[in-house]
């Protein structure tokens, strides 16, 4: 049976790294960002767990978290002014107790060994996934397609798949009020 969270799938031997990167992680998003950050955090930090070499099998926990942190925060626009929550990178860093090229080095290392960019639909803040174009886009005989044009039956496809984050709730001609 496949594991439900990739933390269930940790190596025991990584499980204590996990745990206080994790946990240093999850305190930091959830005082200074919000919810959504700190669950993708422990996400992240369960991932790079099963990636080989694992990052997290070196390094201080708080500079492990604090790039993971500061992945989330470049995928996510945290530090553009003009968005909410917003840090400035030297703040973030801060907040772990590192300095700005330490959490900016490990954002690239973990940036590099999970193929990841700004706007990556996997680790991009579900309130900011609807204005995410990359996460609807889908290849249709070579050409790229905006999925939420698609038919609704597609689209529950390839939600179902996991090829887009979700389908539209089907539209029932009532009135919602």
């Amino acid at each position: 049976m496949a594991p439900d969270r990739p933390s269930d799938a940790i190596p025991p031997a990584l499980r204590p790294r996990y745990e206080a990167v994790s946990r240093l992680a999850d305190t930091v998003c959830r005082e200074h960002l919000n919810d959504a950050y700190a669950e993708l955090a422990q996400e992240m930090a369960a991932e790079l767990c099963l990636r080989e070499p694992s990052l997290l099998k070196r390094g201080r926990p708080e500079s492990l978290a604090c790039g993971i942190v500061y992945t989330l925060g470049k995928v996510n626009f945290l530090f553009d002014r003009s968005q909410t929550p917003h840090l400035s990178s030297g703040e973030l860093c801060g907040l772990f107790g590192v300095s700005p090229a330490t959490g900016s080095s490990k954002a690239r290392l973990i940036l590099d060994q999970l193929d990841s960019f700004q706007f990556d639909p996997r680790w991009c803040l579900p309130g900011m996934l609807e204005t995410n174009p990359l996460a609807w886009i889908v290849e249709i005989n070579g050409v790229p397609v905006d999925a939420r044009w698609l038919p609704l039956e597609v689209q529950e496809e390839l939600a179902r798949l996991g090829v887009i984050p979700y389908a539209p709730e089907p539209d029932t001609g009532e009135d919602p009020g």
